[in-house]
């Protein structure tokens, strides 16, 4: 194989279908993004690697260890050059184990680990250093394809806008902590079945190309040519990809393969207008179908999306947004695309982005932070008085008052929004609402405040400076009906705590006193306004 000295790590396909772990059928099998690709057994020090899947840490040390890269499932070699501690999915999974009564992971042995890696190279581990390799041994070493590094070239203004793509037709409501939301589209606004592909030129799609639909195995056909040498036939490919999938619900479950998804991955990143654009578009496609979802997550397709809204064309970074937002729909998918780096460019797409990437950016944080540790980060990232801020703007206003409304379900996201002076600017939201008769917005904008009163002492004091007695009222006597309710409790709230304080004022020790005729004199004073049976001082 070679000695350890080398430049370059040699690829081996791997078993990654080895059974890993047993369990007692009352017990829950644990999830398959807790297992590592690599010894197939519950993660005790989990990592993400420079290509974004996710492998036990000691895994990805024996394979550089061994000099081993192995293949994945979907074709693609993973980038063990650098790792990051996944400290969210290490949590996850502890309180998986603790909640289903699995047991505990320990650490894994080296030796273990270094048996599974072997043995899936098809050699014994003592003759790995013996440079004559058997001839099945390097026909499957030429046999694997070599990974292109990913590269971008920065063009985000180098491709002009297009309006091909109209408003969603379909929507749902997003929930958090049971309070009812705005109904929002569940397709990305960047999706559309009547549009026609966005490419940087006119494109016909040959015969040759269109006769791949009766093939038997059209996913293969789909990523041989985008495969192709030629950039011509990797262009009608994908364009045709795009087409099948905006309106052929079967062919977005059909076509999500690991083969199909591995030939998007290296069109994601492609220097071509056309091929980067039409590929983020068609994986919003397909990415509409539920069960595809989680899928292209673990694909590893997530720091691909990532890269384009840092560095990719214009209309690229529309459809890698939308594509982010599809995905973060699925539960399962949020916490994973918080830890892989999402939330800093959604933030500036959203404060800096235009059209529909600013919303479908909105909407992908409306649910990622749904989940608690989405919300830590947004609030370590100091993105509370941006958000704020985005209140203003009628283009994201209603949808950002989501996250602001999912942000104060926790203690520290109040604690932050108090400091960012939340108050104000949901009471001015609020005013602006009521005046303008935008239901959906008052509600949210009063889910907030309820969200914020609640075991707040700074809440009375900002709640009068901002006049707020008065909006509620209005929202009380002419609201839907969970935010008049909300809108009730508050005023309540209010009310109950400003008596408490009055009837504090009314107690209060006049100190002049006693330093002029010591306690006994404040204390007769205080009996005669109470009572001599008062234990109010």
């Amino acid at each position: 194989m070679g000695g350890r000295n080398g430049k370059k790590l040699h690829k081996w396909r791997i078993n990654f279908h080895r059974p890993f772990l047993k369990s007692d059928n009352n017990k829950k099998e644990p999830p398959q993004e807790f297992i590592c690709p690599i010894s197939n057994s519950l993660m005790f020090d989990p990592v993400v690697v420079s290509s974004g899947q996710t492998f036990e840490r000691l895994s990805v040390q024996v394979c550089k260890d061994l000099e081993v890269t192995p293949t994945l499932p979907d074709g693609s070699n993973p980038d063990f050059s650098n790792v990051i501690p996944n400290l969210a999915l290490r949590s996850t999974i502890q309180n998986w184990c603790s909640e289903s009564g699995f047991e505990h992971t320990n650490p894994p042995e080296y030796s273990e680990v270094e048996s599974i890696v072997s043995s899936s190279m098809g050699f014994c581990l003592m003759n790995r250093d013996n440079s004559s390799l058997r001839l099945s041994e390097r026909e499957l070493i030429n046999g694997v394809a070599e990974t292109p590094p990913v590269l971008f070239c920065h063009a985000a203004s180098e491709l002009n806008r297009r309006n091909f793509y109209s408003s969603s037709s379909s929507e749902e409501s997003v929930i958090a902590n049971a309070t009812p939301r705005l109904p929002f589209a569940n397709r990305p606004s960047c999706f559309s079945a009547s549009s026609s592909p966005s490419t940087s030129s006119e494109f016909i799609v040959s015969d040759e190309v269109s006769s791949n639909n009766s093939a038997t195995s059209e996913d293969e056909n789909f990523a041989n040519k985008m495969k192709s040498s030629d950039v011509f036939e990797q262009e009608q490919a994908v364009i045709l990809l795009r087409k099948i999938t905006r309106t052929n619900e079967e062919a977005r479950v059909s076509l999500c393969t690991e083969r199909l998804l591995f030939a998007l991955k290296q069109l994601l990143i492609s220097r071509y207008t056309a091929l980067q654009t039409n590929a983020a578009a068609a994986l919003v496609n397909i990415s509409l179908a539920k069960v595809n979802k989680i899928k292209i997550v673990r694909a590893g397709i997530i720091p691909l999306l990532i890269d384009i809204l840092k560095n990719g064309f214009q209309e690229s970074q529309e459809h890698a947004t939308g594509a982010i937002f599809s995905l973060a729909l699925e539960d399962e998918n949020r916490t994973a695309i918080g830890v892989l780096g999402a939330l800093p460019p959604l933030l500036h797409a959203l404060r800096s982005g235009h059209g529909t990437t600013r919303t479908d950016a909105a909407m992908a944080l409306c649910h990622l932070t749904l989940v608690q540790s989405n919300r830590a980060k947004i609030i370590k990232l100091g993105a509370v008085g941006t958000l704020l801020g985005l209140l203003k703007d009628p283009a994201v206003a209603a949808r950002v008052v989501v996250v602001v409304v999912n942000i104060a379900a926790c203690a520290e996201g109040r604690s932050a929004l108090l400091d960012a002076n939340a108050v104000e600017c949901l009471v001015g939201m609020l005013r602006i609402g009521n005046e303008s008769g935008s239901g959906s917005t008052r509600e949210n904008c009063v889910a907030a405040l309820y969200s914020l009163s609640r075991g707040s002492l700074r809440f009375n004091g900002l709640a009068r400076d901002a006049r707020m007695a008065e909006v509620l009222q209005e929202v009380v006597e002419s609201g839907s009906g969970h935010a008049r309710e909300k809108a009730r409790r508050i005023l309540l709230t209010l009310r109950e705590r400003d008596e408490e304080e009055e009837g504090r004022d009314d107690e209060e020790v006049d100190w002049e006193a006693v330093m002029v005729g010591g306690v006994n004199r404040v204390r007769r004073r205080v009996e005669r306004s109470h009572g001599r049976n008062s234990t109010m001082f």
